[in-house]
Parts: C-alpha cells; sequence; structure tokens
C-alpha cells in the first residue's frame, strides 16, 4: 500500500475513545493520531501499548494543527452532514489525514469548510467516534488504502 494517513479527533470528550482509536489506528496502520482541543484527562492506561508504535500528537487549535498538516495530504472530515458524501463511495486518498468531531458536537461548520471532502457512514443514529474512526480505515484498508 502506498501513502500514509492519521486520524484524529476535534475536542474529544473521552480519553476511552483516543485509547480505543489509538489501538484501532496501530491494528489498522496508520501512521499517527492527533487531538485538537484537548478537554479530556490523560489516559492511565494503555493494555496493546501502542504509545511505543505510534504517535499521539496534540494541537490546542485547528490552525495550529493546519499549521503542521503535511504537504499536500487532503483533510477528510467525518461528519453527517447535507454535503457529506457517503463512506461506500470515498477514493481514499493516497496521502490523508481523517479528522472526526467530538462525540457531543462534531465537526464545527468553520472546520468542516476547510476540509477537501466530508464523508459520512450510513447509519440511522451516530455512532461512537472511535467506532466511527475504525470503520472508516477498515474501509481505507479493505479499498487497499486508494
Amino acid at each position: 500500500m502506498r501513502g500514509y494517513f492519521g486520524i484524529g479527533i476535534y475536542h474529544t470528550k473521552t480519553k476511552e475513545n483516543i485509547g480505543t482509536l489509538w489501538r484501532s489506528a496501530y491494528i489498522f496502520g496508520a501512521s499517527f493520531i492527533f487531538t485538537i482541543g484537548k478537554r479530556y484527562k490523560k489516559q492511565s492506561s494503555d493494555t496493546t501499548k501502542a504509545w511505543t508504535k505510534i504517535p499521539l500528537f496534540h494541537y490546542d487549535t485547528f490552525d495550529e494543527f493546519q499549521l503542521h498538516r503535511p504537504h499536500d495530504c487532503r483533510l477528510v472530515g467525518i461528519e453527517q452532514s447535507d454535503y457529506s458524501l457517503d463512506l461506500k463511495t470515498l477514493h481514499h486518498p493516497e496521502r490523508c489525514i481523517y479528522l472526526l468531531g467530538a462525540e457531543d458536537h462534531g465537526l464545527p461548520q468553520d472546520v468542516m469548510i476547510r476540509c477537501q471532502r466530508i464523508v459520512h457512514i450510513d447509519t440511522s443514529i451516530c455512532l461512537n467516534v472511535a467506532v466511527a474512526g475504525s470503520i472508516v480505515m477498515y474501509d481505507r484498508n479493505t479499498k487497499g488504502g486508494k
């Protein structure tokens, strides 16, 4: 598989979701994970020791994150919206960062407009943020990262 990807959560609310996403990111081959706007306490344990295999970056603001975003790396927001594409139709970019919204507020409009794509998972109710991230990474793997 060519390219790379990272995945993160904007203003995540709970440490458990970071831990679950971190473990899934390691399992599905992410290059890194990140958070923007920390609202949670640091996780006290990690049974897979994912921290030894994949880095976790913290950014205070979305603008700080944008300054450190890799060159020519697409930003794909994962959010239910009127103009989002169904994940089933997504051709994953070779170099990509997936950004999930907070558990209670999702991605704000001013962040979504700065994404190159907005994608949703077709469900009748919202998914847990770590579960949604895991589904996106699984989809990328099954489609060969393209």
